[in-house]
């Protein structure tokens, strides 16, 4: 049950933290959260679980962060500061990409303890993080592009844009999850794993992002009313 536990916590520290951040660093802080879990979640995606009785890869509550994040500028800020987010997002996966591999032309001295751990680690990033980028930006795009446009549907039918924020929220994330979960894991993973285990870790994958989309929905709100209060 260890997993699930923390699993669980981890959606709960990590939903908070982003609102912790957007309370205290405003869109600044939202900025810089999408640069940060960006990189993480591409190095904690290497790793694979297995929760509830599925295999899963890591990082899905962290990208699943990014996505929240992206919502809060959506709401507060509108679609354009949301998609400059996505941007600073892609690009730090890149950068992240291009340092990573600058790190292996290195020679390791006789003292060195991590060098194995930190090529096979490592030497897997260009490929995780090329189909992460891809499928990152085509994702993002798609839920900003998604969130606003039944924004502008929610004020059409009911005369104000701030209702059915918990519909546009699930709406949009749970579609660009089908997209992302099945461009992602077969990007990054085909001919790594079995087809048994990537579609395992599709099913696994698509749960916690259903799991997390409904999750993120009392923090949304939350962020709603803290950017309503700076007015």
């Amino acid at each position: 049950m260890i997993n699930e536990v923390l699993l669980m916590a981890s959606i709960v520290l990590l939903y908070g933290a982003v609102v912790i951040i957007y309370r205290i660093f405003d869109k600044e802080g939202i900025f810089a959260w999408m640069a940060l879990a960006t990189v993480l979640a591409n190095i904690e995606v290497l790793r694979v679980v297995e929760a509830f009785g599925i295999q899963q890869t890591l990082g899905n509550v962290l990208f699943a962060s990014t996505f929240l994040a992206a919502q809060i500028l959506n709401e507060n800020e509108g679609e354009e500061t949301a998609r400059k987010a996505a941007w600073l997002g892609i690009t730090a996966g890149i950068a992240f990409a291009l340092l990573s591999q600058s790190w292996l032309l290195y020679e390791p001295g006789r003292s060195d303890w991590a060098g194995e751990a930190f090529d096979t680690i490592f030497s897997i990033t260009p490929r995780i993080v090329g189909a992460s980028v891809a499928v990152y930006a085509i994702c993002q795009h798609l839920d900003v592009w998604l969130f606003a446009k039944i924004k502008k549907l929610t004020e059409k039918r009911c005369g104000d844009s701030s209702r059915r924020l918990w519909l546009r929220n699930n709406l949009a994330t749970l579609i660009t999850q089908i997209v992302n979960t099945i461009l992602y894991n077969f990007g990054a993973f085909a001919g790594i794993y079995s087809m048994h285990t990537l579609l395992s870790i599709c099913v696994g994958s698509y749960l916690i992002f259903i799991v997390t989309s409904l999750c993120d929905t009392p923090a949304l709100y939350l962020c709603r009313r803290i950017g309503r209060k700076r007015g």
